[in-house]
């Protein structure tokens, strides 16, 4: 029942009503309302709002609409006058008995009726299509605030998910934390490195981590300083682009002196980029 009313309440509805589907969603959205009377519900709601709406906003037609609507077709009162008044000549006159003057005024005013009714409808079409449009846009704007909020509470719970391992680690005997500051290249930078006393495992933590940002062409690779050489343990990028784990395993190490990492490559280096070395601890 909670999908059904998120169904509902998420707009696909009155962008039916509006035409604003695919086809492929609109047979999507008369499915539902086959299987579910409460969509097929809300449909009718919808469409009898928009047809009260209209027939709220008409608009009257001003008094000289007649007026105008002769002169664009070329008949004046003087020209019905006179095209009317009997005229006197030595033929016969010839009186009409079929009451076909009276049909043209009632016709006449019949066209009238119409012109008018359907300027009436253009205005009311117009004024709702505008309001329509509003409304469209709110719904795409309420769209644009759920993935929004989405992707705030995916990152809320990535940050939770990191924070309980973090805890979980350093209350761990297994677990040495190696804590990398910053370096010439990023003052500021730091992160941590844990490193499992038994399987020799290594994991680095996202939310324990504050590396600048890298581009297409770079990413980090992790080192080990093993009897002053450096061994690779795998490259990583940042979380906003290429993981949605907090933690990420890189290589195992058997023994190391200390951590380092630096920016290089995508791919990684075979040796360190000395001049972009991001943060170093030691074990």
């Amino acid at each position: 029942m909670e999908n059904l009313k998120a169904y509902i309440e998420s707009g696909v509805l009155e962008l039916y009503v509006l035409g604003d589907l695919s086809p492929e969603e609109a047979l999507q959205v008369e499915d539902m309302a086959s299987q579910y009377p409460e969509i097929k519900d809300e449909l009718s709601a919808i469409e009898l709002a928009l047809e009260n709406y209209a027939m709220e906003n008409a608009i009257d037609p001003s008094n000289d609409v007649e007026t105008k609507l002769f002169e664009k077709l070329g008949i004046s009162e003087e020209v019905e006058t006179a095209s009317t008044a009997p005229i006197y000549t030595e033929e016969p006159r010839i009186v009409r008995l079929d009451g076909s003057d009276g049909k043209v005024r009632t016709l006449r005013f019949a066209l009238v009726a119409c012109v008018a009714l359907l300027i009436i409808s253009t205005a009311a079409l117009f004024i709702t299509y505008n309001k329509l449009n509003a409304a469209h846009d709110q719904i795409a704007s309420l769209n644009l605030d759920k993935e929004k909020f989405a992707g705030t509470v995916s990152k809320l719970e990535f940050e939770n998910k990191g924070l309980d391992n973090m805890v979980a680690m350093n209350d761990s005997k297994e677990w040495a934390t190696v804590r990398m500051a910053g370096q010439a290249f990023s003052p500021t930078s730091k992160m941590n490195v844990y490193w499992n006393k038994k399987d020799k495992s290594v994991l680095i933590n996202y939310v324990a981590m504050d590396l600048p940002k890298t581009d297409e062409q770079h990413e980090y690779q992790l080192w080990a300083l093993v009897n002053g050489k450096p061994v690779s343990l795998g490259v990583f990028g940042k979380t906003d682009t290429t993981t949605t784990e907090a933690l990420q395993k890189m290589q195992t190490i058997q023994e190391a002196q200390a951590f380092a990492v630096t920016l290089e490559p995508m791919g990684g280096s075979v040796n360190p980029t000395m001049e972009k070395l991001t943060v170093m601890g030691g074990v």
